[in-house]
C-alpha cells in the first residue's frame, strides 16, 4: 500500500506493506516492546490529565487515540505519542479562561495549523529555532510543573491559587498544613526515592511503575488497618470507581453569550503555542530517534500525522498530545522498530482504560506528584541552562528572558516574544555578515569566482576614471537599508556606479525599493546605475517589481567584465 499526497504525505506504516519490509520477528519485536511502553505510558498520562487540570480518563484518552494515529499517520518509525508534560501550563490557562469546550476547540486549531505546516513543507523550519528559546521556555514550564506538584507532593489541603508568585506565597504561609500531615510528605519522598534509584535495578521496567505499586499498596494497607487516608485519585473523581465505557464523539460546545467567532479569536494565541509545542517536541525527539537508529523520519509527514491526531482527539475528551522521547527511547530500548509499536501501545492502553480504572482510584496523588517532580527534573535541562549562561550575551538574554516570562507570566507570551526576540538577533547577525563596500582598487579581476583561480593567471580589468563600484556580500534585504546612503554621502565626482552583486543569494521586497530608491537617487545626480553578477534568482526578483525596466536590461550583466565595458560606454557618450 502506498499513500501520496503530492509527495509531502507519506506516513511510515504503510511501507511497511512493501514486499519483504515486514516479518513476524519484527511483529513479536514490536509487540513486547508496545507493551512495555503502555505500563511506562500509563502513569504519566494519569499524572499529565490530573496536573493539566483534567480527569485521569482524558489523559489515557489521549494517550489511546493519540498515540494510535501518530504511529498510524506519522513520519517517524519509531516516535510514540500522547500527552506529555510540556502542555501543562497552557492547557491549565484555556481550561481556566474558556473551559473544556474552549481547549477543544484550541486543541483542534493547533491541528488544523499543524496540517498546514506540513503540507507547507515547513517541517526543516523547526530544526533552526535557536537552542536558547527551547531551552528557556523548556526549564520555564519544568519549573511551573515543579511549583504546581509542590501542593500534593507535600500534602497541602487548600486549594492552591494560581501563578507562580502566589503560589509560592501560598505555600511559605501554609506550611502548617505540612506539619499536620506528614505521612502525606513522606510518602511522595518514598516514591520519588524509588523512581530515582529504581534505574540502578532494572532499566527495562520504569521506576515510575514501581512507585505507584509501592505508593498504592502503602496508602491501601494504612486505609485497611485505619493508620492514615491518604489523599487519592478517587478522593479526587470518585466517578472513576464504576469504570469507563468507551468515550463517544462529543463535538465543542461555544458559549452563545461569547460567540463563535469570539472565542476563535481568543484562541487563536494559545492554538498556535500549542501547534509550536507539538512541532518542536515530536521533530526533536524524532531526530533523536534518528540518531539512536541511524533511520530518517519525514518531518513533513509527521507535522501532518500530529496535526490529524490533534483534531481528532479532543472530539473522544483528549487533550493536546505530540511525540514524547521518554517514551521513544523506551520503545527503541526495548526493541521496538516501526509504527506498530505504537499501535500496540495504543491497545494495551485501551484494554487498561476498560477494564482497570476501577482499581486507578487507590493511586496516591503524592505519588503521581513524585513522579512529576521527577518529570519536572528531567526537563529541565539545567546543564543546558547553566552551559548557555556562559555564551554571547545575547543568547542569554534570549534564554533568560523566555524563561522568567515563562514562569511568570505566560507561556504563549514567552514564545511570542522568544521568536520575536530570534528574529531580530537573526537580523542583526545576517546584517553582521552581509556588507557593502567600495572597491578603491584601480583594476579587478575578470572573474566572478575569485575564490577557485589564481590570481596571477587571471586578467585582470581596469576601472574606468568616474566608474564606482560597489560590491555586495550576503543577501540583500531590509536590514541593508540605510548602507548606500552612508557611502553616497561621503563619494563625488562619480558618474556611473557599478554594482557587484555576484554573492547576492536573493533580494526581498525591502532591498528592491533600496535599489530602486538608488537608481532614482544617482538619476538626479546624472549617474547611471549599472548591475553585474546577477544571478538567476535575483534577475527574476528584479523583473517581478519592474527594476529591469526602470534601470534598463542593457544595464544588467552576469559578469563583471561586461559591466565595465558598459561603463566605458557611457563615459565616453558623455
Amino acid at each position: 500500500m502506498n499513500l501520496k499526497l503530492n509527495g509531502v504525505f507519506r506516513p511510515k506504516f504503510f511501507e511497511l506493506f512493501k514486499k519483504g519490509q515486514y516479518s513476524k520477528q519484527t511483529f513479536v519485536s514490536d509487540l513486547i516492546a508496545g507493551v512495555i511502553v503502555a505500563v511506562i505510558a500509563l502513569p504519566l498520562a494519569i499524572a499529565f490529565a490530573i496536573a493539566s487540570g483534567v480527569s485521569p480518563e482524558q489523559g489515557l484518552i489521549t494517550a489511546i487515540i493519540a498515540g494510535f494515529i501518530v504511529s498510524f499517520f506519522g513520519g517517524s518509525n519509531f516516535l510514540i505519542g500522547g500527552p506529555t508534560g510540556a502542555f501543562i501550563i497552557i492547557i491549565v490557562g484555556v481550561v481556566q479562561g474558556y473551559g473544556i469546550g474552549g481547549l477543544m476547540i484550541a486543541t483542534m486549531l493547533a491541528g488544523f495549523f499543524l496540517i498546514v505546516m506540513g503540507f507547507c513543507r515547513m517541517g526543516a523550519i523547526f530544526r533552526f529555532i535557536p537552542f536558547p528559546i527551547v531551552v528557556g521556555f523548556t526549564s520555564g514550564i519544568a519549573l511551573t510543573i515543579f511549583t504546581t506538584q509542590v501542593k500534593d507532593f507535600l500534602g497541602f489541603t487548600s486549594d492552591l491559587p494560581s501563578g507562580f508568585i502566589p503560589q509560592w506565597q501560598f505555600y511559605f504561609t501554609h506550611l502548617d498544613e505540612v506539619a499536620g500531615n506528614l505521612p502525606e510528605a513522606a510518602l511522595s519522598i518514598l516514591c520519588l526515592l524509588v523512581i530515582i534509584s529504581w534505574s540502578k535495578v532494572s532499566k527495562k521496567i520504569p521506576g515510575s511503575l514501581i512507585a505507584l505499586i509501592v505508593g498504592t499498596g502503602i496508602s491501601l494497607l494504612c486505609a485497611y488497618f485505619g493508620w492514615f487516608e491518604f489523599a487519592t485519585i478517587g478522593s479526587k473523581f470518585p466517578e472513576l470507581g464504576g469504570g469507563m465505557s468507551l468515550p463517544s464523539l462529543q463535538l465543542p460546545k461555544v458559549d452563545p453569550e461569547v460567540g463563535l467567532f469570539n472565542t476563535l479569536k481568543g484562541l487563536v494565541s494559545p492554538a498556535f503555542t500549542i501547534a509550536l509545542l507539538c512541532a518542536i517536541e515530536s521533530l526533536m525527539a524524532a531526530m533523536v530517534a534518528d540518531g539512536a537508529t541511524g533511520k530518517k523520519h519525514n518531518s513533513n509527514t509527521e507535522l501532518i500525522g500530529q496535526g490529524i491526531a490533534n483534531m481528532v482527539t479532543p472530539l473522544f475528551g483528549g487533550i493536546p498530545a505530540t511525540g514524547a522521547l521518554a517514551r521513544t527511547m523506551a520503545s527503541i530500548n526495548n526493541g521496538g522498530k516501526t509504527p506498530v509499536t505504537g499501535i500496540v501501545h495504543a491497545l494495551v492502553l485501551l484494554l487498561i482504560y476498560l477494564f482497570l480504572m476501577p482499581y486507578v482510584v487507590y493511586v496516591p496523588l503524592g505519588c503521581l506528584a513524585a513522579i512529576l517532580v521527577m518529570v519536572a527534573y528531567n526537563m529541565s535541562e539545567w546543564r543546558s541552562f547553566k552551559y548557555l549562561l556562559k555564551g554571547d550575551k545575547s543568547d542569554v538574554a534570549v534564554l533568560l528572558l523566555t524563561f522568567f516570562l515563562t514562569v511568570v507570566v505566560d507561556l504563549t507570551v514567552a514564545i511570542e516574544v522568544g521568536v520575536v526576540m530570534a528574529i531580530i538577533l537573526f537580523v542583526k547577525r545576517v546584517m553582521e555578515t552581509s556588507s557593502i563596500e567600495v572597491l578603491d582598487e584601480d583594476r579587478i579581476m575578470a572573474t566572478e569566482d575569485e575564490g577557485n583561480v589564481n590570481p596571477e593567471d587571471t586578467e585582470y580589468l581596469t576601472i574606468p576614471d568616474g566608474v564606482e563600484v560597489y560590491e555586495i556580500n550576503g543577501p540583500f534585504f531590509f536590514g541593508l537599508a540605510s548602507r548606500f546612503e552612508e557611502f553616497e554621502e561621503s563619494r563625488t565626482g562619480v558618474k556611473v556606479r557599478i554594482i557587484r552583486m555576484r554573492k547576492v543569494p536573493f533580494i526581498d521586497s525591502t532591498g528592491v525599493k533600496n535599489l530602486r530608491n538608488l537608481c532614482e537617487r544617482t538619476s538626479r545626480r546624472g549617474v547611471q546605475v549599472i548591475l553585474s553578477g546577477v544571478t538567476e534568482k535575483v534577475h527574476q526578483s528584479l523583473m517581478k517589481f519592474g527594476v529591469d525596466k526602470e534601470i534598463g536590461e542593457e544595464n544588467i550583466f552576469p559578469h563583471i567584465s561586461y559591466a565595465l565595458k558598459r561603463a566605458e560606454e557611457i563615459i565616453s557618450e558623455k
